[in-house]
């Protein structure tokens, strides 16, 4: 297990420029669905790529080959090249005018080995491989998606993207991104056509009606503002199979064992870990832990394949602090395990009825902890012709929201690394927390 460093240098950024469907689309207003537009996804979210030089690929352009394949996957996915704009009661639609996406060219005057495990989430570089264009930052009338490619001196390259949230969900811009490399490889069209349908999926119903309990949108009240700080700092965790078998021998004498997914237990671990670090002045304090949960695929919701926009839930696991810190590993496992266990077709249609009675809530603050897993999407896998990212996922972490992605470290083991924001005291107490939990000792990498 181990932290990240930092490492400091500057990228060149020629002048932003608008890339628009390669084909005339067609001009219409698509209304989001009553889960995409709710205010806790309104903002934008980063996923960076880094790839190695492939010698086979000498000569060719990085930035021409991805500029030239996101120009004919829009021709397929048309309303990313709109903007979004705000209608009656707050609801979000799409004006699909063909306006385009925003695209950087970019150059680093680095190898990108030099980088090092500097490219781990939270990313310490992301400002220079992903880095705001003036102006384009809000969530209506703004391109929803920018776009940085950056040129190494090696031949590598790295591929930055900031998407608006309320448009798609990771597995929707993992489409999106695995369109694009089937195009540049001759594809005529993506394997997979994209599907919209938000008019006919995940909109409350009429009359709507709240029916289960959902404490990921509670409001919870606390006694302090526990990261009410400017000089957060963000690390990476990196979970070798060595720290996870550790993490399971916790719970080979409750039984637990064989029906613990590896998510579960890095979870139940960092909710259990983040919490004694913060140290609730009141240990009554009731905090919560919201598990993203996709339900694509699932049998109690008929999205089809192709569906792009968000279908993720984020129900709730709920303790009193004292409780969570005090108790075995076991039993906080059992407490994510029982809030991925609440959802249904009735509790997602709930979530939708909510978003309208409710004027679409934001996801609940203060001792609300987000963790969400995407190890198993691929971004490491999209390939554009160069091979495998050496890193691909989303690089990103805020106070209270983590995301799982997959890594090899430099001694060739796949583990997972999950970034997370505390302040500084907090940060240090975390890692003697996760040192306990492993009994291993943490260094940095």
């Amino acid at each position: 297990m181990a932290f990240s460093s930092t490492f400091a240098f500057s990228v060149k950024r020629r002048k932003p420029e608008l890339v628009v469907p390669a084909k005339p689309t067609p001009r219409e207003i698509k209304k989001l669905s009553d889960i995409d537009d709710q205010q806790g996804l309104r903002f934008k979210f980063p996923i960076m790529l880094f790839y190695k030089n492939n010698p086979s690929m000498k000569g060719i352009n990085p930035v021409e080959v991805i500029r030239g394949g996101l120009a004919k996957t829009l021709v397929y996915y048309y309303p990313f090249a709109g903007r979004i704009m705000e209608g009656d009661n707050s609801k979000l639609m799409v004006d699909c005018n063909g306006e385009g996406v925003l695209f950087v060219e970019a150059d680093a005057c680095i190898m990108l080995e030099q980088l090092g495990d500097n490219i781990l989430p939270p990313c310490p570089l992301m400002e220079e491989f992903l880095h705001d264009v003036p102006g384009t930052g809000g969530i209506t009338g703004c391109p929803l998606l920018l776009i940085q490619v950056t040129r190494f001196i090696c031949g590598g390259f790295a591929l930055g993207i900031q998407l608006n949230h309320t448009m798609a969900d990771a597995y929707g811009i993992m489409q999106f991104l695995n369109a694009i490399s089937e195009l540049v490889k001759g594809a005529s069209s993506p394997s997979i056509p994209p599907v919209w349908q938000r008019e006919q999926h995940l909109n409350a119903r009429s009359p709507p009606r709240i029916t289960c309990i959902h404490n990921e949108y509670e409001q919870i009240p606390q006694s302090t503002d526990i990261l009410d700080s400017d000089k957060l700092i963000r690390a990476a965790i990196f979970f070798s199979p060595e720290d996870i078998q550790a993490l399971y021998n916790h719970l080979s004498s409750s039984g637990s064992f064989h029906s613990c997914s590896r998510f579960d237990l890095i979870a139940a671990c960092l909710w259990k870990c983040r919490t004694n670090a913060l140290n609730p002045s009141d240990p009554d304090e009731t905090v919560h832990l919201s598990v993203v949960t996709n339900v694509r695929g699932k049998r109690i919701l008929n999205i089809p394949t192709g569906y792009y926009g968000n279908v993720f839930f984020c129900p709730a696991a709920v303790s009193t602090a004292r409780i969570l810190c005090t108790a075995p590993l076991s039993y906080v496992v059992h407490l994510v395990q029982n809030a991925k266990a609440q959802m249904s077709e009735e509790y997602i249609k709930s979530v939708a009825d909510l978003m309208v009675i409710k004027k679409r809530p934001k996801f609940a603050a203060g001792w609300n902890f987000i963790v969400s897993d995407v190890t198993r999407l691929g971004f490491d896998k999209v390939d554009f012709g160069w091979g495998n990212a050496v890193y691909g996922g989303i690089p990103w972490a805020t106070s209270n929201i983590s995301v799982f992605t997959n890594f090899k470290n430099s001694k060739g083991e796949d583990g997972v690394v999950v970034p997370i924001c505390l302040p500084p005291l907090a940060m240090e107490k975390f890692k003697h927390e996760l040192e306990k939990m492993t009994c291993e000792r943490l260094c940095r990498m």
